[in-house]
């Protein structure tokens, strides 16, 4: 590896340049504060002062000159200028410019070879312009010389890896000395004479030695390789996941291309993004990155309103655009959404028409053809070309970047609401944090993200209620579905009654309960794709190797959720006609709770707020069953069952009493009235309750 004089200054210089480009859009939307100045200028001297230990004079006079520009705030309260905002960006991008040109080979580079200081590019619609293409030209610079060291440290592992197999192999030939060196010993043994052999004899006993010697060696070369080969893996993954980069690398840039592109078109942009901290191959990254800028401008450009015309809409000043990246299993999803006019498709219809891209007797466009046209390029509705749009040739880069990757892209738009671009990516090889588990006592170890783990419980065999919908568990106050991780993956059939680690795990827009044998901990793992012509489960996303090469599979959760959901679902499409189940409780916690466990359990059910409203229900609707709590308001528990006993059109209805009171002589009230059950809600259990009341509705008249 050449020397490089600067391979601690680059990632140094690139966080300083990050700190900073936040901290002034920040000081730009929020207006000065002394403190938030004062950091800034740290940020520059500290930036000054390494530069100049690396004899970069270009550099260190760029944050000199962002020092000079900031000096006039340090302890006013006065607004920083939008002219002082853009000149101290212009510096950034020019410093920013040199950093990526420092690279190993460019040590006897002098100081005189880079780009002079010069002044700042000037404020105005050009100089945004051609401050945001600078970020988006240079990202993928920046990503390949921020891993380049790590990529020279996974050639030399594999060279030394390539080493080592070397050396097993090389173990055969030492296992045949050993078979060589016994069969000499056997030889000599027998040709000895029989008075040589009551006595010590040196060939011998140099025969036993060199067995010895070449049994030793060889055991003690297959612990060492051994072990060089797992600490080489563990190195080589470290290494892969450092050459990972965070999907942070491109939401700053993409937030100056949305702050330069309002800047140049005088409207007013705020921009969000979250995901930031997921990590993906730098080739996938730097790839995405340039599609991802053009939805941005686009968004701004096109989507959101002048101020005015938002006003009239009833709309916000400020214009919103967000950028979210996460994981959808095996993929990648960016989604880009902004809260404009939304896409004009007859403005779109009568572009293409005119440009002889669409037939004009075709009908209206629909959402489908409406999204293959505009990703055609060639098609703008802007009045005007400017530097930020107008041309028609932005979107054209969107598909071009997906269709390279395998990816899929979609559109949704809404007049007046805004538009969504959604951009699915393969992820290649990716890095998360993960909890490893083991699905059963002697399965492999499995990984879990992180970020879909909503929390882990302990379940007795007695919180899991079984019915004809499958199995659930009570969440929350929300009865929500349970399957054990080894039947999802359908490995073994279901376990007979126990307890469980549970493992809740949060998809996009549901929650569902995993067991697990046991935890095993959480572990940064990189994840790679798995082989298409193999069949996995489908709830497997990925796979990683743990530190002795041994391959981990990574669960995909959506696919993990839909699974004890599907299972749910195909054994409520054939289960017969619903039992009617009617819940009286003046609690609205209370009433939702024992609906979700009844209706999770196959019933369908209907709720009452008081003892009066359960009576108008009951006369209406022949229900096989009735829950009633004993205290509310009017008519209470014992009451109202007393009522129902007494109603010749209802006095068969099974009713169980759901209670707080747990006194002998409330029970015992409760028998009196007529009750068929008594539940003590400080005892509720959700299998117990859906246990008692079975052979009740299986004998109830219907």
């Amino acid at each position: 590896m050449p020397q490089d004089p600067y391979r601690y200054f680059r990632p140094e210089a690139r966080n300083l340049l990050d700190q900073f480009a936040q901290g002034i859009l920040e000081l730009e939307k929020n207006g000065s504060s002394a403190g938030a100045v004062q950091r800034l200028l740290r940020l520059a001297h500290t930036l000054k002062g390494a530069a100049r230990v690396v004899r970069q004079s270009t550099i260190a006079e760029r944050a000199h000159a962002i020092e000079d520009t900031l000096a006039p705030f340090r302890e006013s309260t006065t607004r920083i200028g939008r002219d002082n905002i853009d000149a101290i960006l212009a510096h950034l991008d020019e410093i920013n410019s040199q950093i990526v040109t420092l690279v190993p080979n460019a040590a006897d580079a002098s100081p005189d070879r880079n780009k002079p200081a010069g002044g700042p590019q000037t404020a105005g619609a050009d100089s945004a312009k051609i401050i945001s293409s600078d970020v988006a030209r240079d990202l993928p610079r920046m990503i390949s010389a921020e891993t380049a060291d790590v990529d020279a440290v996974l050639d030399g592992v594999a060279e030394t890896h390539a080493k080592i197999k070397a050396l097993r192999r090389g173990a055969g030939t030492i296992e045949h000395l050993g078979h060589l060196a016994d069969l000499l010993r056997a030889h000599t043994a027998r040709a000895m004479p029989v008075e040589r052999k009551r006595s010590a004899d040196p060939v011998e006993a140099i025969a036993e030695e060199l067995c010895r010697g070449i049994t030793d060696f060889a055991q003690e070369l297959d612990a060492t390789t051994g072990q060089m080969d797992r600490e080489l893996r563990q190195l080589r993954d470290a290494a892969e996941g450092l050459r990972l980069i965070p999907v942070n690398a491109v939401l700053m840039a993409l937030k100056r291309t949305a702050r330069d592109a309002a800047r140049a078109l005088d409207k007013a942009v705020n921009f969000a993004s979250s995901g930031g901290d997921i990590r993906l191959d730098a080739a996938v990254l730097g790839a995405i990155q340039a599609a991802l800028i053009q939805i941005v401008r686009n968004a701004v450009a096109h989507g959101i309103e002048p101020e005015s015309e938002r006003f009239a809409a009833g709309k916000p000043p400020v214009g919103a655009v967000t950028v979210d990246v996460s994981r959808r299993g095996r993929k990648i999803l960016f989604t880009c959404r902004d809260d404009g006019r939304g896409i004009d498709r007859a403005a779109v219809r009568n572009v293409a028409v005119e440009r002889k891209l669409l037939d004009p007797a075709a009908g209206e466009l629909g959402p489908d053809d409406l999204v293959a046209l505009l990703l055609r390029g060639g098609v703008s509705t802007s009045a005007e070309v400017t530097g930020v749009s107008g041309r028609g040739v932005g979107l054209d880069v969107v598909r071009e970047t997906v269709e390279r990757l395998d990816g899929e892209v979609s559109v949704h738009s809404e007049p007046g609401q805004g538009t969504s671009f959604a951009l699915l990516i393969p992820g290649s090889v990716t890095s998360t944090v993960a909890l490893l588990v083991a699905p059963t006592s002697n399965g492999q170890t499995m990984a879990l993200p992180l970020d879909c783990v909503r929390c882990i419980v302990r379940v007795a065999s007695g919180d899991v209620a079984n019915s004809s919908n499958g199995r659930s568990i009570v969440h929350e106050q929300q009865a929500i579905p349970f399957i054990p991780l080894s039947a999802a993956l359908a490995a073994t059939p279901w376990p007979g009654a126990r307890a469980w680690t549970a493992v809740i795990v949060a998809a996009t827009d549901r929650i569902a309960a995993i067991g697990v044998e046991s935890l095993i901990g959480a572990a940064r793992v990189v994840a790679r794709p798995l082989p298409e012509r193999f069949g996995f489960s489908p709830i497997a996303a990925g796979a990683a190797l743990d530190g002795g090469g041994n391959p981990q599979i990574i669960l995909d959760p959506d696919a993990l959720v839909s699974v004890a959901y599907s299972i749910q679902t195909i054994e409520k499409e054939d289960a017969s006609e619903k039992t009617p189940v009617l819940v009286v409780d003046d609690s609205l916690t209370t009433r939702m709770l024992e609906k979700s466990i009844l209706e999770s359990a196959g019933y369908e059910v209907d709720v009452a707020s008081s003892g009066e409203e359960g009576l108008a229900l009951a006369r209406r609707k022949r229900f096989s069953l009735i829950l009633c709590d004993v205290e509310m308001p009017g008519i209470d528990g014992f009451t109202f069952v007393e009522r129902i006993r007494a109603d010749p059109g209802l006095r068969n209805i099974p009713a169980i009493l759901v209670t707080s009171r747990a006194a002998p002589e409330d029970r015992q009230r409760g028998r009196e009235v007529g009750a068929h059950g008594y539940i003590v809600k400080s005892e509720f259990n959700q299998a117990g309750l859906l246990t008692m009341i079975q052979p009740m509705v299986a004998v109830s008249p219907r």
